[in-house]
């Protein structure tokens, strides 16, 4: 749009030119609000996937209060004992999924586009325009990102097998 305003300007069509303008702004406008509409349904979709994850995680614990209920009732400590651990599994279980979803959505949006090629595309536009940067691009170093290392060990192993065994059972 403000290619064809620069291009009415030139052949001396001041209306055109503003015509163009005021659509490159209402465009703009436009995709600005989109954007903002999408980050609104982006965070609406976490309220929902959190509400589902609560949701199952208040079955699991109702399953294991009625479990619980019946080993106090027949003061069953060996029954008390196994209900207690199904419950500290399944809550240390929902923490590994709660911290490994946070640290995924905090490493996706850091690591979605490289630096290198955002600063290359800010001196072609540049350029392009004639216009001088005032900061050395090149010169600034992007910030360090932290991969997610892959953790192997006996614990994962134990909480992987752990998650199996209760998939079948919900």
């Amino acid at each position: 749009m403000m290619l064809t305003a620069t291009q009415a300007l030139q052949q001396g069509n001041n209306d055109g030119a503003r015509i163009y303008a005021a659509n490159a702004i209402r465009k703009k406008n436009e995709h600005l609000n989109l954007l903002r509409l999408s980050s609104r349904v982006d965070a609406v979709a976490s309220r929902v996937e959190t509400a589902v994850t609560m949701r199952q995680v208040s079955g699991n614990m109702a399953s294991v209060v009625r479990g619980m209920d019946k080993a106090m009732e027949s003061m069953n400590l060996e029954r008390i004992s196994v209900v207690m651990d199904k419950f500290e599994s399944q809550f240390s279980d929902l923490d590994v999924q709660t911290s490994y979803m946070e640290e995924t959505m905090s490493n996706t949006t850091a690591v979605s586009t490289p630096q290198d090629e955002v600063d290359a595309l800010l001196k072609q536009t540049a350029e392009e325009a004639n216009i001088e940067l005032q900061h050395d691009l090149a010169s600034r170093e992007a910030p360090a990102i932290e991969v997610p290392k892959e953790k192997v060990g006996e614990e994962d192993d134990m909480l992987a097998a752990r998650l199996r065994a209760l998939r079948p059972a919900t």
